[in-house]
């Protein structure tokens, strides 16, 4: 498998690979501190054990990683009231990370925020997700579930795409399968089109329909011809991750209510800053050009910094 070629190159001369070990290293987070005078305190301490084995320990994928190759990822999860007895309104923030080739650096590939998590969950409550019964028997209790093994597809898919063109579409194509086989209830938010202009349903339609096809060339270019190459071919390099942000810039304006493009960008401006710091003054010109139509929120810094 490429994923797994690339990442044997990251650790020659390393320690041997497993063979069978799964394929995320999460950590998982739980705040509560708005309704723990309403709920038992074993509760949330009990789920975020329940879900770190969840995410850990479960086979998501039919492929082999080894410890070192496992993605390094974080939910963090905020109780913000409760709705019912075991019922909780919530937020969910999502985070995934890449090594990058023959460095120390690790680069953030996915940092979002979902506003719609309601879910239930009691003491002992088992943690179950059936991909094939999306729904379960209790759609609360299944939108736990169903809700973060949406987003472990979608850190797979964007994780095998940085490695390798298109091959995280067997993932984006699970998470589809799960927003058009969603929990359904009341209360339940973020799995259809017209939940808002930022959700589930979105996001996944923006990684997986037609004519979105460059969103994946993007990615591709980025990763692994950008910043995999920064370390021996760096003005190449420069060159790959310009191309992509200025493809970025042609997708956000043939698709102006896209959510695939704030969300690459998320948590990225340190990181384009660093790498065209010492660029020639047309580079950062075109830069920020590019800048100013895919990350409007921080053109004022990009061009504090490059100008």
């Amino acid at each position: 498998m490429f994923r797994k070629y690339i990442l044997l190159v990251f650790l020659l001369g390393g320690s041997s690979i497993a063979s069978s070990a799964q394929e995320l290293s999460a950590t998982i987070s739980i705040q509560s501190s708005k309704v723990d005078n309403q709920v038992d305190p074993k509760t949330f301490t009990q789920l975020q054990t329940q879900l770190k084995d969840f995410i850990n320990q479960r086979k998501w994928s039919s492929d082999a990683f080894g410890n070192e190759e496992k993605i390094d990822c974080s939910f963090y999860i905020t109780i913000e009231s409760v709705l019912s007895p075991g019922v909780y309104d919530a937020k969910l923030s999502v985070v995934s990370n890449r090594p990058v080739f023959n460095t120390n650096y690790t680069t953030p590939v996915l940092n979002m925020q979902d506003a719609n998590f309601t879910f239930k969950y009691q003491l002992s409550q088992p943690i179950e997700f059936n991909e094939n019964k999306v729904q379960g028997s209790d759609p609360l209790e299944a939108n736990l579930t169903a809700t973060l093994a949406y987003y472990i597809n979608v850190i797979l898919g964007l994780d095998y795409d940085s490695y390798a063109l298109k091959a995280g579409a067997p993932y984006f194509a699970k998470a589809l399968n799960i927003v058009y086989n969603a929990p359904e209830a009341s209360g339940i938010n973020g799995w259809k089109s017209f939940d808002g202009q930022r959700n589930r349903f979105i996001f996944i339609d923006n990684l997986t329909k037609s004519g979105m096809d460059k969103v994946h060339e993007v990615i591709y270019s980025y990763y692994r011809e950008g910043l995999d190459q920064m370390s021996e071919k760096p003005e190449i390099a420069k060159g790959a991750i310009l191309n992509s942000l200025m493809s970025m810039q042609e997708v956000q304006e043939a698709n102006t209510n896209t959510m695939i493009v704030p969300i690459l960008l998320q948590g990225k401006y340190t990181e384009i800053v660093g790498i065209f710091s010492n660029a020639d003054r047309s580079t950062k010109k075109q830069l920020i050009t590019t800048m100013s139509v895919i990350d409007i929120s921080n053109l004022n810094k990009y061009k504090e910094k490059l100008e």
